[in-house]
């Protein structure tokens, strides 16, 4: 099944989703997921399958294409996002990044100065230059209508896993290091926020009409550490991405940020904050929703149940967030275990939703 329409342009000059973002009202919230492509498709099982490992996953472009176009044959989804994953930065500046089955991302840490020295940014662009013929050829495909996204993480979620070696509870060896020797952890974060900015403007020139800054574990760091690295890195990026792309939406998702989430408030370049489920609607509603287009907050544990409490838990966020700029999406991403159905109710409910109605 292709979404080719030749009558059709190719970029997007006006969606749900970028309406959204840049806080027109449109009949009703777009919808997209974080995670929509996935583990708990079939078809993205067998793709996965077929392409041997995840990263041949990533890095092939027509495998890639196929699995970021999967949902949006089953779901009425307003958007894409581009399959791909946060960890390609670190292996396109030559940090050795494998995924393992049941375990997740493995990569040789870098602890000191001495590894943060073999790093390198030669041929960061060609060795992505994949992830960027893949967004070429899912835009080809879309809608003129469907918005396309592009994403990276943000400096300080990325620089956790190359110190921890892979996931972490606590990520003690990244807050010894920034606490420790400051100097030389800002230099990985500079560094970071350079190819990262990059990699999103790149993407942008591929066909990303948005593009989201993952920052998924923000809430980790020390209050006295969040602006030095959460806050400022992403504003830093923001701004870089901004000047390159004036009208190209930025959404941030600084996960478990808390009250904090008030501070991406002050970054200008950034049209919308994505929140967890940790964090009260209405909350949203008054402190940030005023400012920015909003995005997220279900909980992915009710797309699992499905049912009557999935209805009224995404019901009482369209009451609640609806009336503003919002863009529906979960608090994290879709989990393995969920059931394709449950997002096809999801969808099916969120779409049959309407401001005039409400």
């Amino acid at each position: 099944m292709s979404f080719n329409d030749p009558t059709k342009k190719r970029f997007v000059i006006s969606s749900r989703l970028i309406d959204t973002l840049k806080r027109k009202l449109v009949d009703r919230p777009p919808i997209w997921l974080m995670r929509q492509a996935g583990r708990y498709l079939p078809e993205y099982r067998a793709e996965r399958q077929k392409a041997g490992s995840f990263l041949d996953l990533c890095y092939t472009p027509d495998f890639a294409v196929e699995v970021t176009l999967q949902p949006l044959r089953r779901f009425a989804l307003d958007a894409a996002i581009i399959f791909s994953d946060i960890l390609v930065i670190p292996h396109a500046l030559g940090q050795e990044v494998g995924f393992v089955e049941g375990t997740g991302p493995v990569l040789t840490p870098i602890r000191d100065e001495a590894g943060l020295d073999a790093l390198s940014r030669d041929g960061f662009s060609s060795h992505l230059q994949p992830v960027y013929d893949a967004l070429k050829g899912v835009r080809r495909e879309l809608p003129a209508d469907t918005a396309l996204i592009g994403f990276a993480g943000a400096p300080w979620t990325i620089a956790t896993y190359m110190i921890e070696g892979g996931s972490s509870r606590d990520y003690p060896n990244a807050k010894g290091w920034a606490i420790s020797a400051p100097d030389s952890f800002n230099r990985l974060i500079g560094l970071l926020e350079d190819t990262i900015a990059h990699h999103l403007i790149t993407q942008i020139n591929a066909g990303a009409q948005a593009v989201q800054i993952f920052d998924s574990w923000a809430g980790a760091l020390p209050a006295p550490l969040f602006a030095r690295y959460s806050l400022d890195p992403i504003g830093r990026i923001a701004a870089r991405v901004k000047q390159a792309a004036p009208d190209v939406p930025i959404i941030v998702f600084p996960r478990l940020a808390g009250p904090r989430y008030r501070d991406f408030l002050t970054l200008d370049a950034v049209d919308a904050i994505g929140v967890d489920q940790s964090i009260e609607a209405a909350w949203i509603r008054d402190e940030i929703q005023p400012h920015k287009t909003v995005q997220g907050n279900l909980d992915p544990a009710y797309l699992v149940q499905g049912g009557a409490a999935m209805e009224a838990a995404a019901r009482d966020l369209l009451g609640t967030l609806g009336g503003g700029p919002y863009i529906f999406n979960l608090g994290h991403g879709v989990v393995p275990q969920t059931p394709p159905e449950n997002v096809g109710y999801l969808c099916d409910i969120v779409t049959g939703w309407s401001r005039e109605k409400k």
